[in-house]
């Protein structure tokens, strides 16, 4: 598949139901793959905290726009921030959507001072793509952080800024 350029990442305030409905199909995924316990999704309103900055990611051409991608940037801390959210829609998956996302989420963590940059996904074979992603990207593995404790289900994530 080819990489598609013409999408637009803006900061979104989860009003606009295809909002909902794709990251209610995130969350069916989550729970599909992964022990109750060990599903970290944010639901909608968890989303609209005011610690968290959400973007969604739009395919748009003369007709319509088409929501492909959403990421979140949670703030542990003045200088620390954590990934959350980052979902492709399966069928525009291979096409370095996601690559755009963690790029964008990186470049707003520089211009807001963020220092570092973690996560926690899965380690089933479905968060495969996922962390081959993130470690394209300068992450590397790591303890957990935050609130998270050692899971086998989880895996972590972190980088420099």
């Amino acid at each position: 598949m080819s990489l598609v350029s013409d999408t637009i990442i803006q900061t979104d305030d989860l009003s606009d139901p295809r909002v909902a409905d794709f990251l209610a199909a995130h969350l069916v995924d989550m729970r599909r793959v992964s022990p109750p316990e060990s599903v970290h999704a944010l639901d909608l309103e968890r989303l609209r905290q005011p610690d968290i900055t959400f973007w969604t990611q739009w395919h748009a051409t003369d007709t319509q726009q088409t929501l492909v991608g959403t990421a979140a940037l949670k703030m542990l801390s003045r200088d620390h921030g954590e990934i959350k959210s980052m979902r492709v829609h399966g069928g525009w998956r291979g096409r370095g959507l996601a690559s755009q996302l963690v790029q964008h989420i990186i470049a707003h963590a520089r211009q807001v001072g963020l220092r570092r940059l973690s996560l926690e996904t899965g380690t089933q074979p479905f968060f495969e793509p996922a962390r081959l992603l993130y470690l394209r990207h300068g992450f590397r593995g790591c303890p957990p952080f935050g609130d998270y404790c050692e899971d086998p289900h989880s895996a972590f994530f972190t980088r420099t800024i």
